[in-house]
């Protein structure tokens, strides 16, 4: 330990003699970084110091030198910011992917993919990096932004969130539903059906309820469910789509059958009187009336506790208070609406609002999983 210490400080000595403050000398040209001091206790004496060079200062600087990606300088060409290795993977990218493929590239996703296929498909494959700034909406900038993401592409944490095709039935495209103007959201309780009228600019049209006094009388007449149920259609607005809850009742619990045949014999006449009949299957439109789960949209708002969804009275209430202090609020309500339901969601009420509120919040969460499946 003692001739190691003599040997270590006389290479120190001789490192200050030169100028250098450190165990190793810098490089005239620079092609490596100052190394940081560091040191060693002696194990004997517990006071003396033995210098030693900070290795992994070295390897960090070193590699994140090396594994550096190009900067936005436009004063550079962009081949001379890569290596032939670099240049020929994305180059080999870019002239095979397609669209879909290079949409998962940073910048790429949209208008620039396509517009990527459309300027190989008339000008041939890419032959230089430089070549790729002719592309429509890639300069210089965001050419350099697209190369460095093809090389060190990031991954993206998964995300668990319901699509689109999850909680829409039957399935329709989805440009479609994205140019729908509006939609009207109904929900049907065991006494009465809800809706409300929601726009794409999430502003509230129209939001009311209607007692059904024929249901769960009887036999199920049909006779009285068809007249409650087109009392009820008459009074809705026309919107380009009706989104109809789709019940989430279990099938293992026997006792709730009566209320799920209920539930399957309004959503059945609910579809065949706003379906219009004269629509030919190979008129390629789509269906008018859609049904959205139940179990999405309490997902959507967490109100899921266990297998059960709870109210949604506080989430609506919530809505509401933020119509009014805030800014961009998730959902516009007029005035008038909010002065006839200020107090019809409060605890204990009872005017019984389960259905109002299930109406609202299944149109808040169409529009917001819409989005979320579209971008």
């Amino acid at each position: 330990m003692w001739v190691a210490r003599r040997f270590l400080s006389s290479v120190v000595q001789r490192g200050q003699c030169a100028g250098q403050p450190g165990l190793f000398c810098r490089p005239k040209h620079g092609s490596l970084p100052e190394l940081e001091l560091r040191y060693l206790q002696c194990t004997c004496c517990w006071r003396s110091r033995v210098p030693v060079a900070g290795f992994e200062t070295l390897n960090a600087t070193l590699s994140s030198s090396s594994s550096e990606p190009c900067k936005h300088d436009t004063s550079k060409p962009l081949d001379d910011c890569y290596t032939s290795e670099q240049r020929h993977a994305i180059l080999q990218l870019l002239n095979t992917a397609s669209p879909s493929e290079l949409a998962t590239v940073k910048l790429l996703r949209g208008r620039k993919s396509l517009n990527i296929v459309d300027y190989r498909t008339k000008n041939g494959p890419f032959k230089s990096l430089e070549s790729v700034v002719n592309v429509p909406l890639l300069k210089h900038k965001s050419a350099v932004i697209v190369f460095n993401s093809i090389l060190n592409p990031v991954k993206k944490e998964k995300k668990v969130r319901i699509q689109l095709a999850k909680f829409i039935r039957p399935e329709v495209d989805r440009s479609w539903l994205e140019d729908a103007n509006s939609i009207v959201s109904i929900v049907c309780g065991t006494n009465k059906i809800a809706w409300a009228h929601v726009d794409r600019g999430m502003a509230l049209l129209d939001w009311k309820q209607m007692e059904c006094p024929n249901f769960l009388r009887g036999t199920y007449m049909a006779s009285a469910y068809l007249n409650d149920v087109s009392a009820v259609v008459s009074l809705l607005p026309s919107a380009d789509f009706y989104i109809i809850e789709k019940s989430s009742i279990s099938v293992q619990n026997t006792a709730l059958f009566p209320i799920m045949a209920h539930m399957r014999a309004v959503e059945a006449m609910l579809f065949a009187m706003l379906e219009p009949r004269n629509s030919a299957p190979e008129s390629n439109l789509p269906p008018r009336v859609l049904n959205m789960m139940r179990i999405a949209v309490g997902r959507h708002f967490g109100l899921i506790v266990g297998e059960c969804r709870t109210s949604g009275a506080q989430t609506v209430r919530q809505l509401m208070t933020e119509s009014v202090t805030q800014k961009f609020p998730r959902i516009n309500f007029p005035q008038e609406l909010l002065v006839k339901y200020r107090n019809s969601f409060q605890m204990g009420s009872r005017r019984g609002g389960e259905e109002l509120c299930d109406a609202l919040l299944q149109a808040v969460a169409f529009y917001e999983l819409l989005s979320e499946s579209s971008s």
